[in-house]
């Protein structure tokens, strides 16, 4: 009997040691969990410290090369060089009657200023100063001499091509993208570069990193994305022409909501070797690179340029199709579709006033305006599109956002992506069934034919169309997806599109806009009619769209466009 009492004192014992042993790992366990979580966040801020720090120095320094600039050549005329379009702007340098360092340094000083108004510059590309220097070697391109500024999110040597993302924070490009090899070639000089929201699927212009771009019109309001630093830099004077990319309506709804003009070329035609997506292999919803400025023929010039045997001859993927310049500058009368309203998100007044204002202009120029609804409208957005870009059930997305703190603009929009996976899963069965990618690419590709097929029993040439507008108030473009459907169509058809500033928001669109109900009279449109709200004088703008590979036809007529209202204020 004694020998079993000692027998379970020692069993006691032994337990009492292994539950302080088990709660002693336990409790080191939890430091150590702790301590990584320190170590990270630590991590984490020492990254965007330094991205700041390199900002801010290349910001002074360029700064510095200003002042030393000015007082050596006190004449410079900088005022009329900023207001000088792109095909002015390179005639003059190439008739030898500008400097390219005057309209260099013109140009650095206004995005200086510019930039401590909107925020919209991650830095200077301080090799530029160095590129200024032998620019006469390329004396004979289509863009000698010409500062251009390009979205963070075009790779160039030695520099982070971070997208907003603190994972892609010290990790320099090797090597420049095509279109920025492209763009030296032809005697540009990329001088800055902008701006864009964290992981760039979002249409407002914010990141953890560089923090909130805001609009030259009004600094209360976003200057959209999320090409919204090029938006914002061109829209205040402080660039004649940028770089930005699109996968939703990224060039053209900037453009819309800063007041300048955006192209969205057909994908394929220009390189995206070295534009870093946020992922890549997402075919279903394709993303393209193409330029903005302040007037459509400077967007023509950059496609003239950027289309030709270095390009080619960089990335054979390309078409090697030059810019058709008959086509650009054409005068024959067009067949036109135009539209107030897709049927899936009612526009704001002003949307839909600019579309009837320049229909009007257009029929009494002598063209054809033909009504047009795109076809299933609401089987393109939800099924085609919303379900090909994150037919990983945005998983990919996620591990780009580990470990960085997520942007404000961002936080409603990707709440329900952190589902877990079994209720991600079991919504997606009791909705419908999971996706399978090639039978979605199929579908895709069927909906586009349908397309082309619908446009064709209409006989017309390009279509008239709304563009995302006025500028939101802050923290909504995360809230309001569902107006996408007035860009990203274009994106999921890969027809070329851009936007034209046509007018401003007046006081009877604002009056127009507290009876806003939209179609279906949900959370979304409340949201949208709340979104807009008090745009008076923001900048309306309409888009113009064509076929896929008619490039030069929707240029032209956005030209058409531009002219019309041009000689209507008049």
């Amino acid at each position: 009997m004694e020998n079993v009492q000692q027998f379970l004192q020692g069993v006691e014992l032994d337990n009492r040691s292994a539950a302080l042993l088990t709660g002693a790992a336990c409790g080191v366990g939890a430091l150590v969990v702790l301590a990584l979580k320190v170590a990270s966040h630590q991590e984490t801020k020492d990254k965007i410290r330094r991205a700041r720090d390199r900002q801010t120095e290349s910001l002074q320094r360029a700064e510095q090369a200003v002042l030393r600039y000015k007082e050596s050549h006190p004449t410079t005329d900088s005022s009329l060089i900023l207001t000088l379009s792109l095909p002015e702007l390179t005639k003059k340098l190439q008739e030898g009657k500008l400097s390219p360092e005057d309209v260099f340094y013109s140009y650095v000083e206004k995005t200086l200023d510019v930039n401590k108004k909107l925020n919209c510059c991650t830095g200077f590309l301080l090799e530029s100063f160095d590129q200024l220097k032998t620019v006469d070697s390329n004396k004979d391109g289509l863009l000698y001499g010409v500062p251009v500024s390009i979205k963070e999110n075009y790779s160039y040597k030695n520099h982070d091509v971070s997208c907003g993302v603190i994972v892609n924070l010290d990790q320099p490009a090797q090597e420049d993208s095509v279109l920025i090899e492209v763009l030296k070639r032809q005697g540009a000089i990329p001088f800055v570069r902008t701006n864009l929201p964290q992981a760039l699927l979002n249409y407002d212009c914010s990141n953890p990193i560089y923090g909130q771009t805001v609009n030259p019109h009004n600094l209360q309001k976003t200057s959209g994305g999320s090409s919204g630093g090029e938006g914002a830099l061109i829209g205040g004077g402080g660039s004649v022409l940028g770089l930005g990319s699109d996968i939703g309506g990224s060039i053209r709804i900037p453009a819309s909501f800063c007041g300048i003009c955006g192209f969205k070329p057909t994908a394929g035609r220009l390189s995206t070797q070295g534009l870093r997506p946020i992922y890549r292999g997402q075919k279903s919803v394709l993303s393209s690179p193409g330029p903005m400025a302040r007037d459509v023929d400077s967007l023509a010039l950059c496609m003239q340029a950027l289309l030709c045997d270095h390009m080619f001859s960089l990335d054979p993927t390309v078409p090697p199709i030059p810019f058709n310049v008959q086509t650009y500058q054409s005068s024959k009368p067009l067949r036109i579709g135009y539209l107030e309203n897709d049927g899936f998100m009612q526009p704001s007044p002003s949307m839909a006033r600019g579309v009837r204002e320049v229909k009007a202009l257009l029929e009494q120029a002598g063209h054809t305006l033909v009504p047009y609804n795109p076809l299933k409208i609401d089987y393109a957005i939800i099924d085609l599109t919303i379900r090909g870009i994150f037919a990983d059930g945005a998983n990919t997305l996620l591990q780009k956002l580990e470990g960085s703190p997520l942007d404000p603009c961002l936080r409603e929009q990707v709440f329900p992506y952190y589902f877990p996976t079994w209720l991600k899963k079991t919504l997606s069965f009791l909705l419908k069934p999971l996706v399978n990618v090639w039978k979605q690419h199929a579908a895709v590709e069927d909906y586009i034919h349908e397309t082309i097929a619908h446009w064709r029993r209409c006989n017309i040439d390009v279509l008239l169309c709304p563009v995302i507008g006025p500028a939101y108030n802050f923290l909504y473009c995360g809230k309001v997806t569902t107006v996408l459907s007035y860009t990203i169509l274009y994106n999921l058809l890969n027809f070329p599109a851009g936007v034209v500033p046509v007018s401003t928001v007046t006081a009877v669109d604002e009056e127009e806009l507290k009876h806003y109900k939209g179609i279906y009279r949900d959370h979304w449109d409340k949201l949208f009619k709340q979104a807009v709200s008090g745009g008076e004088g923001l900048p309306v703008a309409v888009q113009c769209v064509a076929l896929p590979w008619q490039d030069e036809l929707c240029l032209r007529f956005m030209k058409e466009v531009e002219q019309l209202v041009k000689q209507s204020r008049k």
